[in-house]
């Protein structure tokens, strides 16, 4: 596949049938002779063309010579032979960039080292590399990310800053050291949160109403829970641009900063320094703050610190591990934080998970089937069908195009308080007296509407 570049294979409708680099399936629509003189003084030599269906070569096209979201502008051009060239880390990163990967894992194996893009959550791969390239491609991003070349034992982290014409964003940059040579990750960090809308993240209008009561308290925690990856640094940046004002001196404590947004002082953990989460926590209450946003709470001296300075006037915004938005109370509790403190501070607690949209271009109604659930799930209501993947050149032929974030938001009222001090975690009944909605619930809402598929909302029926 890597014989060609994105332009020819576009250009030619054309792709690979052997490993030669001579022999090709080409689209049964082309006027076969001209192509076939065009190749073959391209190459220098005799070219075999086999002709089959348009839709065969569409969909080969859109798996594997990957089209950028912008538009007039292709994937890089033949990235296989330029491994070794001055711009080839730097065309890597822009292709992943235009097709709005997050992020690039760079590998290697025994036999063979590839590349693949992190698209909507799922990893492509991309293309293969030679392993008497991969060490030079090694060396160049941990140059470029001001990291020791020599270093090969240990991990390392980085960071980069990508230039290009009118896109500038950071790149973190981590190393780890392999059965079979170092492994790298490129995280592409969204340099600019003024894009992003609290209106628009996906909270439904009662628990956007509810967050919205607890972040606009003048003091107290608002915490989101939720796996890496679903999304909860955006909602956080999301209420900070609603919160920022001039009137508000704003902190944060991230590792990394994914997001810039003017007005609010970021700072970046550098625990190799001592500069940690409690520490910076400590150094903030003497800055006079109104809001503090902490990146996670980990362990237990951050979580104390987030109490102490919502206790003492200040509105708190954090990121913590659990699987449910009540969970989060026992999971502070674990960590040796005393009930009665979380009853007096904690304001909202949400739960977040990402998942992926049916591309509106291809999905397909079917008949529903009663054994795509759970056994032990009993569905909301009954529904007659439903939608499935199929994939198409708008979606890469995933069957899938975008993300959209499902919550679970819990306002802590007097009442749940009192639930708190007690140790009382089985609330299901009071929850649903207050209307408020689970996440299993709003991800059968979603498959119901057509919006999602089983696939992607099948973990989040047992939550």
């Amino acid at each position: 596949m890597q014989r060609l570049t994105v332009e020819q294979a576009w250009n030619y409708r054309i792709v690979p049938s052997s490993e030669k680099g001579i022999d090709f399936y080409i689209d049964a629509a082309i006027n076969i002779n001209l192509i076939k003189e065009e190749l073959e003084i391209l190459s220098g030599e005799p070219v075999a063309l086999q002709a089959v269906d348009t839709e065969v070569i569409q969909e080969t096209l859109n798996r594997y010579y990957l089209k950028s979201n912008q538009e007039g502008t292709t994937a890089k051009k033949g990235l296989k032979a330029e491994v070794r060239s001055e711009s080839f880390v730097s065309d890597l990163i822009q292709e992943a960039k235009s097709i709005n990967s997050s992020d690039i894992h760079i590998e290697t194996y025994e036999e063979e080292a590839r590349v693949r893009f992190r698209i909507d959550g799922q990893l492509v791969e991309r293309l293969l590399i030679g392993r008497d390239d991969y060490p030079s491609l090694v060396n160049k991003i941990k140059i470029m990310a001001s990291l020791d070349i020599s270093e090969k034992r240990l991990p390392q982290d980085g960071r980069i800053f990508y230039s290009h014409e009118q896109d500038k964003f950071d790149i973190r940059v981590s190393v780890l050291p392999t059965l079979h040579g170092e492994k790298i990750v490129l995280r592409i960090l969204r340099s600019d949160a003024s894009n992003i809308d609290i209106q628009k993240v996906g909270f439904k209008e009662n628990d956007l109403f509810n967050y919205l009561e607890g972040v606009k308290k003048p003091h107290g925690i608002v915490l989101i829970s939720g796996p890496t990856g679903s999304g909860k640094t955006t909602t956080l940046y999301a209420t900070l641009k609603l919160l920022n004002t001039k009137t508000k001196n704003i902190v944060t404590i991230e590792d990394p900063i994914e997001y810039t947004l003017e007005g609010i002082n970021q700072v970046q953990l550098k625990e190799s320094i001592g500069l940690d989460f409690p520490k910076a926590l400590r150094t903030f209450l003497r800055q006079d703050p109104d809001i503090i946003m902490v990146g996670e709470i980990r362990d237990q001296e951050t979580a104390n610190m987030a109490i102490r300075a919502a206790l003492t006037g200040h509105l708190v915004l954090s990121t913590i591990h659990t699987n449910s938005a009540w969970g989060t109370v026992a999971r502070l509790i674990d960590m040796g934080i005393p009930a009665y403190l979380i009853a007096n501070t904690l304001n909202t607690t949400v739960a977040q998970r990402l998942i992926r949209l049916l591309c509106p271009h291809c999905k397909k109604e079917v008949p529903f089937e009663r054994n795509i659930f759970p056994p032990a799930f009993t569905p909301y209501w009954e529904i007659s069908s439903y939608y499935s993947p199929q994939g198409c050149s708008q979606c890469y032929f995933t069957g899938y195009k975008g993300r959209k974030a499902l919550y679970e938001v819990i306002p802590v009222d007097t009442e749940l308080a009192e639930h708190i001090k007690k140790n009382e975690f089985h609330i299901d009944a009071d929850l649903e007296k207050r209307g408020i909605k689970k996440l299993a619930y709003n991800a059968f809402e979603r498959f119901a509407q057509g919006d999602t598929s089983i696939d992607e909302i099948y973990p989040l029926l047992f939550s």
